[in-house]
């Protein structure tokens, strides 16, 4: 079959061949790697509901005549699931392969991502595809910044309603009282969730916690809106194609771009998954980088500073707790609710580090002291004199030797010098009432 005939077979199936970056079809619906995987027995045709039974595994019958050839077609969305035997070699010849693509996900492991402030049993590996439990609320983020590229992801809801996204230009760590990070955030929504004026499940794009973005057929604020409803429901998969060039950025979503924005800040920083309650399946990830463009410092996200969570936001794994102990842990916050002053303490023993952590306190709560080192000469002492209740307050800083440095939301307070144990120790909260806690890091 030649090129030409190709293109026939596949006008008459409705699959489309893509056109050059920046118009309105996007290059890219077609087979992202030369590996076919096993579909399990009773999986359908996307496009005609044909069911494979046990002896025709190959294809659908609407599709059959064509084989592997009509699968490989550059472009096309709908055929590219439809063999059922591993390793079949990509035809030469077949389509033209966007070149410069390299995997973002291996489908073995997290080689290359950081888990920021979820746990373990957050992020797995099945199948090849990255799997996200939704529990608790955070982020998986590279290892690396990116500033200009373009990437391409398959993902489903493997639930109704469920939320996740994709954020790009994101700092090293989640924002104050947050579990995310600021940065450029591309909606993942399960089309059950429903659309309003205020969000849609196809695909918007907004800047959060402190990145700014100008949208494009936005509604008034700072969020873009989709051209077209294009995402298809839980558990059929999508393809997002997300292209971030200058702080410009573009979603194409099932093959055609529907959300653009611009003039975004960062403009350079990490890629993140979000884990947001949804039970989402990701695949075929990958992702090719651009030639850079200038960028103001300003404009660049905070880089990684070796912080690493201290709190899984699923239990209270790390810490030792006192017998009836009133702390819970409450999906990303971690929170004191008895009226006592029964402490909880870390696992491990620190002397000289750097840490973060976020407070609220409890309107007519008491004064809660954190000791850095587990002793009364290493606490710092939070109360309404020091910060407003009802209102999430991040400390920062770092204690070396008898010398300790802190911020207040990006204050510096003044040096102390502390007196007494310089000795290592954990990290030990000691509270009088109701407070709650997040973003616990340490480095």
């Amino acid at each position: 079959m030649n090129i030409l005939n190709l293109l026939a077979v596949l006008s008459m199936v409705g699959c489309s061949v893509g056109s050059l970056e920046g118009a309105t079809e996007t290059p890219q619906a077609r087979a992202p790697t030369a590996t076919i995987h096993n579909v399990k027995e009773g999986a359908h045709c996307d496009r005609c509901r044909t069911i494979w039974g046990k002896k025709d595994r190959d294809y659908c019958e609407w599709h059959r005549r064509e084989l592997n050839m009509m699968m490989y077609a550059s472009g096309c969305e709908m055929c590219r699931y439809h063999g059922a035997y591993k390793d079949m070699e990509v035809p030469k010849g077949v389509g033209p392969q966007e070149e410069g693509f390299r995997p973002l996900f291996n489908g073995t492991d997290l080689s290359g991502w950081v888990p920021v402030n979820t746990a373990p049993s957050t992020w797995t590996v099945k199948d090849e595809m990255l799997v996200c439990s939704g529990k608790p609320i955070g982020e998986l983020r590279t290892e690396r910044m990116y500033q200009n590229f373009i990437m391409e992801v398959e993902w489903r809801h493997m639930r109704p309603k469920g939320n996740a996204g994709i954020f790009v230009w994101a700092d090293d760590i989640t924002a104050r009282g947050q579990p995310f990070h600021r940065g450029v955030e591309v909606q993942v929504l399960e089309n059950a969730y429903g659309n309003t004026r205020s969000h849609t499940t196809h695909g918007d794009i907004f800047p959060i916690h402190g990145a700014r973005m100008t949208p494009i057929n936005g509604h008034g604020g700072s969020r873009a809106f989709p051209t077209e409803n294009r995402s298809k429901p839980s558990p059929q998969w999508n393809h997002y194609r997300i292209a971030c060039n200058d702080g410009a950025i573009s979603l194409a979503v099932n093959g055609k771009v529907v959300t653009r924005g611009k003039d975004c800040s960062p403009r350079k920083g990490y890629i993140c998954i979000e884990s947001e309650g949804g039970v989402v399946h990701y695949r075929n990830m990958r992702i090719k980088e651009l030639p850079e463009t200038p960028v103001a410092p300003e404009d660049v996200a905070i880089a990684n500073r070796g912080y690493r969570s201290l709190y899984t936001g699923v239990d209270l794994a790390g810490w030792k707790g006192e017998p009836g102990s009133s702390w819970r842990p409450r999906d990303w916050v971690l929170s004191h609710v008895g009226a006592g002053s029964d402490s909880l303490a870390t696992a491990r023993s620190f002397k000289d580090y750097g840490f973060v952590f976020d407070v609220r306190l409890k309107k007519g709560a008491e004064a809660t002291v954190v000791q850095l080192r587990g002793t009364p000469s290493s606490a710092i002492t939070i109360d309404a004199g020091m910060i407003a209740p009802g209102k999430w307050h991040r400390f920062e800083g770092a204690i070396r030797g008898e010398r300790l440095e802190l911020s207040l939301n990006g204050k510096a307070l003044p040096v102390r010098m502390l007196k007494g144990r310089l000795a290592g120790g954990p990290l030990r909260i000691v509270p009088a009432g109701p407070i709650d806690f997040a973003n616990l890091f340490v480095r």
